[in-house]
């Protein structure tokens, strides 16, 4: 739990619970071709980076499929058209997600005004990834409720120093290598429109499917982000969790 546990604490929390469990599934009764990895929200970064890694691990049971609900994917660009219209929306506000981002990676939280700015990524990597974090990736009904193109800031070296784990696989699944991304498993995406990371996930989408990984997309026009830790919740319960739980169990049940 951050701020007392930072990166790369949890994250290695989790790799060693996964890889303990797939070394052991005799143990739990678990049929080794049916393993499903899931997350949502930083949850899902890590369940995808963890994919990620054991597609080169071939002593370990492959991952049957990934579960990714409103997965953040990439420290780069903080002005797609979802940061923009969504950036005021609970409960994942811009600004939290720059505070959130400096707890779990501790750095100092003044300088993600410059991140939000995209002043944090040098010039040579916006080169090399440009096209995976495209915006013209992003289907044009997304950008209707307003987006503004913007240039990113003047470079800050300072600030690239301090975040740049931000910029690593493990943080930024999308953009990982083709060859390693082409043997990710079969996908369940599920976005939310009111939320800041909703496009991620439709360029994370993109990238699975321009590397024929099978994708199953599931976008909530009335979701936000969080909204499935309100199922079940008494006065605080959103009809669209219901929707997201089903859409996990059916694709669980046809795999």
């Amino acid at each position: 739990m951050v701020p007392d546990h930072k990166h790369p604490v949890p994250l290695n929390d989790c790799i060693t619970a996964t890889i303990y469990f797939l070394r052991t599934l005799d143990t739990y009764g678990v049929d080794p071709s049916r393993v499903i990895l899931c997350g949502d929200s930083a949850g899902g970064t890590s369940a995808t980076s963890i994919c990620q890694m054991l597609v080169t691990q071939p002593d370990l049971p492959k991952i049957r499929a990934q579960i990714l609900i409103y997965p953040y994917v990439q420290g780069f660009n903080f002005q797609l058209p979802s940061h923009q219209q969504n950036k005021n929306i609970p409960f994942l506000t811009l600004s939290n997600l720059g505070l959130y981002m400096s707890l779990y990676l501790d750095f100092h939280p003044s300088w993600t005004s410059i991140i939000m700015q995209n002043a944090h990524v040098p010039p040579e990597m916006w080169k090399k990834y440009g096209e995976i974090i495209n915006v013209n990736s992003i289907p044009k009904r997304f950008k209707e409720r307003g987006y503004q193109p913007m240039s990113p800031g003047s470079f800050n070296e300072d600030a690239y120093l301090e975040s740049k784990t931000l910029l690593h696989t493990t943080h930024s699944p999308l953009i990982a290598d083709d060859d390693i991304i082409a043997q990710l498993p079969e996908t369940l995406l599920v976005s939310c429109e009111f939320d800041i990371l909703r496009d991620d996930a439709l360029l994370y989408k993109k990238r699975l499917e321009d590397q024929g990984v099978p994708v199953r997309w599931h976008h909530m026009e009335d979701g936000f982000h969080g909204v499935l830790v309100s199922f079940g919740q008494k006065g605080f319960y959103f009809p669209c969790s219901l929707k997201i739980l089903n859409i996990i169990i059916t694709f669980i049940k046809e795999l």
